[in-house]
Protein backbone atom coordinates (compact mmCIF):
# COMPACT_ATOMS: atom_id res chain seq x y z
CA UNK A 1 0.00 0.00 0.00
CA UNK A 2 1.34 3.71 -0.58
CA UNK A 3 1.31 5.88 2.35
CA UNK A 4 1.70 9.31 -0.72
CA UNK A 5 -1.07 11.81 0.05
CA UNK A 6 -1.77 11.74 -3.49
CA UNK A 7 -2.96 8.37 -3.18
CA UNK A 8 -6.49 7.95 -4.36
CA UNK A 9 -7.56 5.74 -0.93
CA UNK A 10 -6.63 8.68 1.03
CA UNK A 11 -7.75 11.94 -1.24
CA UNK A 12 -8.67 14.14 2.42
CA UNK A 13 -5.04 13.94 4.08
CA UNK A 14 -3.19 17.04 4.20
CA UNK A 15 -0.21 17.98 2.45
CA UNK A 16 2.54 16.81 5.05
CA UNK A 17 6.34 16.78 3.93
CA UNK A 18 8.19 13.25 3.67
CA UNK A 19 11.14 15.17 5.88
CA UNK A 20 11.27 14.20 9.55
CA UNK A 21 10.67 17.93 10.68
CA UNK A 22 9.17 20.63 8.09
CA UNK A 23 11.93 23.11 7.68
CA UNK A 24 9.27 26.32 7.41
CA UNK A 25 6.51 27.53 9.57
CA UNK A 26 3.09 27.12 8.11
CA UNK A 27 1.00 30.69 7.93
CA UNK A 28 -0.84 31.10 10.71
CA UNK A 29 -4.26 30.09 11.09
CA UNK A 30 -5.60 32.92 12.72
CA UNK A 31 -4.99 35.57 10.59
CA UNK A 32 -5.12 39.06 13.14
CA UNK A 33 -7.86 41.03 14.12
CA UNK A 34 -8.59 44.45 12.70
CA UNK A 35 -5.88 46.69 13.96
CA UNK A 36 -3.94 44.30 15.48
CA UNK A 37 -0.56 43.58 14.39
CA UNK A 38 0.68 39.68 13.65
CA UNK A 39 2.76 37.90 16.13
CA UNK A 40 5.92 37.61 14.70
CA UNK A 41 7.27 34.32 13.92
CA UNK A 42 10.73 32.87 14.14
CA UNK A 43 11.81 33.40 10.42
CA UNK A 44 9.92 36.66 9.84
CA UNK A 45 11.73 39.97 10.88
CA UNK A 46 11.35 40.92 14.11
CA UNK A 47 9.34 43.97 14.89
CA UNK A 48 7.72 45.65 17.64
CA UNK A 49 4.51 44.06 18.82
CA UNK A 50 1.68 46.37 20.08
CA UNK A 51 -0.05 45.94 23.63
CA UNK A 52 -3.61 44.82 23.21
CA UNK A 53 -5.48 48.02 23.63
CA UNK A 54 -7.05 48.88 26.95
CA UNK A 55 -10.37 47.51 25.83
CA UNK A 56 -9.90 43.91 25.40
CA UNK A 57 -9.15 43.67 29.07
CA UNK A 58 -12.60 43.24 31.16
CA UNK A 59 -11.69 44.43 34.48
CA UNK A 60 -14.43 42.27 36.70
CA UNK A 61 -13.44 38.97 34.72
CA UNK A 62 -12.73 36.16 36.76
CA UNK A 63 -11.73 32.93 34.26
CA UNK A 64 -12.76 30.65 37.27
CA UNK A 65 -16.58 31.84 37.06
CA UNK A 66 -16.57 29.87 33.76
CA UNK A 67 -17.78 26.56 33.13
CA UNK A 68 -15.50 24.39 32.00
CA UNK A 69 -17.03 20.87 30.97
CA UNK A 70 -20.43 19.64 31.81
CA UNK A 71 -21.02 16.42 34.18
CA UNK A 72 -22.26 13.09 32.95
CA UNK A 73 -25.71 12.72 34.54
CA UNK A 74 -26.16 9.26 35.82
CA UNK A 75 -29.76 8.18 34.65
CA UNK A 76 -30.27 6.67 37.92
CA UNK A 77 -29.97 9.64 39.84
CA UNK A 78 -32.17 11.64 37.30
CA UNK A 79 -34.70 9.02 37.46
CA UNK A 80 -34.49 9.22 41.59
CA UNK A 81 -34.77 13.24 41.47
CA UNK A 82 -38.06 12.77 39.19
CA UNK A 83 -39.82 10.12 41.08
CA UNK A 84 -38.69 11.08 44.63
CA UNK A 85 -38.24 15.06 44.65
CA UNK A 86 -36.18 17.04 47.40
CA UNK A 87 -38.76 18.23 50.16
CA UNK A 88 -39.00 21.89 51.19
CA UNK A 89 -36.08 23.33 53.22
CA UNK A 90 -36.86 22.69 56.96
CA UNK A 91 -38.03 26.02 58.96
CA UNK A 92 -36.30 27.12 62.28
CA UNK A 93 -38.32 24.18 63.87
CA UNK A 94 -37.28 21.92 61.90
CA UNK A 95 -33.51 23.50 62.04
CA UNK A 96 -33.49 23.41 65.70
CA UNK A 97 -35.36 20.17 66.44
CA UNK A 98 -32.09 18.82 63.87
CA UNK A 99 -29.67 20.59 65.79
CA UNK A 100 -30.98 19.01 68.80
CA UNK A 101 -30.67 15.51 67.55
CA UNK A 102 -27.23 15.88 66.27
CA UNK A 103 -26.55 17.24 69.96
CA UNK A 104 -27.93 14.53 71.86
CA UNK A 105 -26.38 11.93 69.38
CA UNK A 106 -22.60 13.18 70.46
CA UNK A 107 -23.66 13.93 74.16
CA UNK A 108 -24.41 9.82 74.13
CA UNK A 109 -21.17 8.78 72.28
CA UNK A 110 -19.03 11.05 74.10
CA UNK A 111 -20.58 9.29 77.25
CA UNK A 112 -20.23 5.64 75.69
CA UNK A 113 -16.85 6.62 75.20
CA UNK A 114 -15.98 7.87 78.35
CA UNK A 115 -17.64 4.97 80.30
CA UNK A 116 -15.53 1.94 77.99
CA UNK A 117 -12.45 4.09 78.08
CA UNK A 118 -12.26 6.24 81.47
CA UNK A 119 -14.13 3.47 83.84
CA UNK A 120 -11.54 4.13 86.67
CA UNK A 121 -12.87 7.94 86.93
CA UNK A 122 -16.02 6.63 88.13
CA UNK A 123 -14.61 4.97 90.95
CA UNK A 124 -12.53 7.95 91.79
CA UNK A 125 -15.33 10.58 91.90
CA UNK A 126 -17.48 7.85 93.99
CA UNK A 127 -14.30 7.70 96.50
CA UNK A 128 -14.80 11.39 97.03
CA UNK A 129 -17.98 11.54 97.84
CA UNK A 130 -19.72 11.64 101.74
CA UNK A 131 -20.95 8.60 102.44
CA UNK A 132 -24.18 7.28 101.56
CA UNK A 133 -26.39 4.41 99.74
CA UNK A 134 -26.37 6.19 96.59
CA UNK A 135 -22.65 7.14 96.88
CA UNK A 136 -21.84 2.96 98.11
CA UNK A 137 -24.06 1.75 95.17
CA UNK A 138 -22.55 3.67 92.39
CA UNK A 139 -18.77 2.83 93.70
CA UNK A 140 -19.71 -0.75 94.17
CA UNK A 141 -21.05 -0.89 90.75
CA UNK A 142 -18.14 0.70 88.98
CA UNK A 143 -15.77 -1.10 90.89
CA UNK A 144 -17.34 -3.99 88.91
CA UNK A 145 -17.79 -2.01 85.62
CA UNK A 146 -13.81 -1.12 85.76
CA UNK A 147 -12.74 -5.08 86.06
CA UNK A 148 -14.93 -5.77 83.37
CA UNK A 149 -13.24 -3.22 80.87
CA UNK A 150 -9.98 -4.51 82.40
CA UNK A 151 -10.62 -7.88 81.11
CA UNK A 152 -11.71 -6.48 77.64
CA UNK A 153 -8.06 -4.26 77.90
CA UNK A 154 -10.11 -1.13 77.38
CA UNK A 155 -8.08 0.52 80.33
CA UNK A 156 -4.78 0.41 78.66
CA UNK A 157 -5.01 3.82 76.61
CA UNK A 158 -5.97 5.56 79.48
CA UNK A 159 -3.19 3.93 82.01
CA UNK A 160 -0.85 4.46 79.14
CA UNK A 161 -1.51 8.24 79.21
CA UNK A 162 -1.46 8.13 83.15
CA UNK A 163 2.12 6.43 83.25
CA UNK A 164 3.69 9.21 80.56
CA UNK A 165 2.41 11.89 82.25
CA UNK A 166 4.31 10.42 85.26
CA UNK A 167 7.03 10.20 83.70
CA UNK A 168 6.94 13.02 82.31
CA UNK A 169 6.30 14.58 85.89
CA UNK A 170 9.21 12.56 87.48
CA UNK A 171 12.28 13.51 85.16
CA UNK A 172 14.52 15.33 85.97
CA UNK A 173 14.40 18.53 83.59
CA UNK A 174 17.78 20.78 82.86
CA UNK A 175 17.30 23.92 84.28
CA UNK A 176 14.51 22.82 87.03
CA UNK A 177 14.98 23.40 90.50
CA UNK A 178 14.07 20.42 93.31
CA UNK A 179 11.93 21.66 96.37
Amino acid sequence: MNDHPDHPDHPDDPEIPLAPFPTALPASPFPPLEGEAAEPYLDDAVEEVRQDPPSDWIETADAHDLTTAQEPVNPLLALGRFAFPPGEPPDEEGVAARDRRWTSRIIVLATVFLLIFNAVSIQNWSRQQAPGWVTTTVRRMADVWAEQIAQLGADQPRQTVRDGYEAARDAEWAGRRRP
